[in-house]
């Protein structure tokens, strides 16, 4: 099959072996799979990916970098067969979202971080029944494959345990904190006070439900939350995974604030606990969601309680996937680039 594939530091349109399904496993075709900013940093860093995830107990995302990748992990697929042990329950052509994750022999793998199981920037994959969800007839495909990320923010935002008295400051409005801008929205949480550099991100957070947006270059976005907030406790997230910012956020948070770390930094960092022992502030570090975060979030989607469709800023096929990969370091440019292997 024809995938775009993670070869060194590279991505490369390749021709890899079909995948075969295993006792438990599905074999899907993509129709959509998103690109994760999470993909852009292992393009960069997957040998400290893998070694910190060896390091960290968290085996199913140690890769080996010698060999192909074939990345993606937010994606809407159709069913196309069943390997050996399954009950068969959904019927060929059916679409359908899932976790990122398959079961093997060899234990547990993360579908898009994996030598040996592809992701859907691949034209087929290999899914884990039990873990399918079938997408609604009414509900467009493009929006389906945003299940995985805004996911991802619903379950940073059920971390961060708001409250009736709380307000949200989001720093950072790439799809990550876009995400946790629409789950707060869906929780009744206001008012929410975004901020990020770009003019283009800001546009997105408003539309997503944020009260006020705020550019860093002019305001401090502790500032600007102060002056909306009325005096409510700050419940604070992360979304931009640079160093430096955490620290940051410790110094300039109030008193008693709940910092929910959602950003992916990948270099070494470094704090000062006195800002967090000073004003006794809570940091909270999060990855992914829980199986019923995934489910509520698909049904959200297809509710239209949490919108999406403003994320899709652009599409592409398997041959196209490098130059998006460098197109989504501006900005300004897109939100979240969907590749859809059959596209031309």
């Amino acid at each position: 099959m024809r995938a775009a594939v993670m070869r060194g530091k590279k991505i490369v349109a390749a021709d890899v072996p079909d995948p075969v399904p295993g006792p438990g496993q599905v074999l899907v075709r993509t129709l959509a799979c998103g690109i994760c900013g999470s993909d852009l940093h292992a393009l960069e860093h997957a040998d400290e990916m893998s070694r910190l995830a060896q390091e960290s107990g968290a085996e199913g995302f140690v890769m080996d970098t010698k060999r192909d990748v074939v990345m993606g992990h937010e994606f809407c697929a159709e069913v196309l067969d069943f390997g050996p042990s399954t009950l068969r329950q959904l019927k060929p052509g059916q679409r359908v979202c899932s976790m990122p994750l398959i079961f093997s022999a060899a234990g547990p793998a993360a579908v898009g971080y994996s030598n040996d199981f592809p992701g859907g920037y691949g034209e087929r994959m290999l899914l884990t029944e039990p873990l399918l969800l079938p997408v609604p007839d009414d509900l467009p495909t493009e929006y389906a494959a945003l299940t995985e990320p805004m996911a991802v923010g619903a379950h940073a935002v059920a971390k961060g345990q708001p409250g009736k008295g709380d307000a949200a400051l989001v720093v950072g409005c790439g799809p990550v904190g876009l995400a946790v801008i629409a789950s707060l929205r869906l929780q009744g949480i206001r008012p929410i006070v975004a901020a990020d550099f770009s003019p283009k991100r800001r546009g997105l957070a408003e539309r997503l439900g944020a009260d006020v947006v705020v550019d860093p270059a002019a305001e401090k976005p502790a500032a600007a939350f102060q002056k909306a907030a009325a005096g409510k406790q700050a419940l604070v997230f992360e979304c931009v995974g640079v160093p430096g910012v955490i620290n940051e956020l410790m110094r300039d948070a109030p008193r008693g604030a709940r910092i929910v770390v959602a950003g992916v930094c990948m270099e070494l960092d470094q704090i000062r606990p006195m800002y967090g022992i000073n004003k006794e502030l809570s940091v909270q570090f999060v990855l992914g969601y829980t199986p019923e975060e995934f489910a509520g979030t698909l049904r959200a989607i297809a509710d239209g309680k949490i919108e999406v469709e403003p994320l899709v800023t652009g599409r592409v096929g398997i041959d196209g996937v490098a130059d998006a990969f460098r197109t989504l370091r501006d900005p300004e440019a897109h939100a979240k680039i969907l590749v859809e292997p059959g596209k031309a």
